[in-house]
Formats: structure tokens, sequence, C-alpha cells
């Protein structure tokens, strides 16, 4: 083979391989086109990882009334993961300054007080100037913006922004459930 069919050759596969991934871009819903680090330690997680599952999108905090709703998060991600449930959980100290902790301090809380397991970010804002991307697409596809801590959003298989929930709205909530349960599909 010719130098020049070998170059021919690594550049269609370098094309192709570009193509490759932009379609696995293209198929990731535009909602999750975002990267953030993981609480435990700080390595990259982009969110396209979970293209395809339903999401509940929680910005949490330790030292609040609504901190206990871990518990019931943990108990829904348990009980609807193996269905395609996810629980996305966004530590932010937004609210009556209670995130004032470290990421591992934040992350020791969550599992050795709540034994929680679902994919929890890195300490980011949720509103305001300095809103994370991908709340802020969240606050723009629902109009509505976190009012205190433990506010969630429900989003699709598709990536479409389902509802927004009050800090209120407990993850025991039977119009929650009921929420979660038709976007998987029951």
């Amino acid at each position: 083979m010719s130098i020049t069919s070998k170059l021919v050759l690594i550049g269609a596969l370098f094309f192709s391989m570009s193509g490759v991934a932009q379609a696995q871009t293209d198929s990731c819903p535009e909602i999750l086109q975002h990267s953030f680090n993981r609480l435990q330690d700080d390595a990259p997680q982009n969110l396209c990882q979970f293209k395809g599952k339903v999401a509940l999108v929680v910005n949490t905090a330790s030292y609040c009334g609504f901190t206990k709703q871990y518990e019931g998060l943990e108990a829904l991600y348990a009980k609807y993961q193996s269905r395609g449930l996810v629980v996305l959980g966004f530590p932010s100290n937004d609210f009556g300054k209670q995130e004032p902790g470290t990421s591992k301090e934040i992350a020791d809380f969550c599992f050795n007080t709540y034994g929680v397991k679902f994919p929890m970010f890195a300490k980011s804002s949720v509103r305001g100037d300095d809103v994370n991307p991908f709340y802020a697409q969240l606050i723009k596809a629902t109009n509505t913006t976190p009012k205190w801590n433990f506010y969630k959003y429900l989003i699709d298989r598709n990536g479409k922004v389902l509802a927004a929930y009050a800090s209120t709205t407990t993850p025991e909530n039977k119009g929650l459930v009921a929420a979660i349960e038709k976007a998987l599909g029951n």
C-alpha cells in the first residue's frame, strides 16, 4: 500500500471516528450535555452517561431541616434504579449557608449518615449569578428557580424536564412517586 493510500485511509478513519463521537454527543439530550466533578473524588463526570434514564435532580445541604430527605432519596434510587431511575445530587451552599463543608466532608456525611449511593457532584451554585449551567437550563425549562435546599426537578428518558417540586415535597410523596413511575413507563 502506498503512503498516499495509507494517508487517505487514516484520514477516512479519523473522519469516521469524529462522526462517531459527534453521533454520541448528538444522541445525548441537550439538558445532559454538562460535566461536573464527582463529589467523592473530584473525577470529571459527563451527565450524558445518564441519557436514557429518568433523572430526579436535587440540590442538597447537610445542615438543613430537609436533610433527612437523603434517606428517602436513597430509598427511591434503590427501589427504581434497576428500572432506569437515577437521582442526581448537587450540594449547594446557596440557602442559609447550610452546606459549608468540603467535598470530602459532604461525601462522608452523606454516606456515613444516610448511606447515600446515588451520584453526587461537587458543591456548586444552583441560583443567582453563579448558577451552574445545568441548573440554568432546569430553571429555564420550568420557569422556576430552587426556593430552598432539596428542591427537585424530574427529567424523562428523552431529556425533557417534566416538573419541578418544592423542598416540602418529600421523596415519599405519592404525586412525585406516581410521576417517576409514569416516566419510567408504568
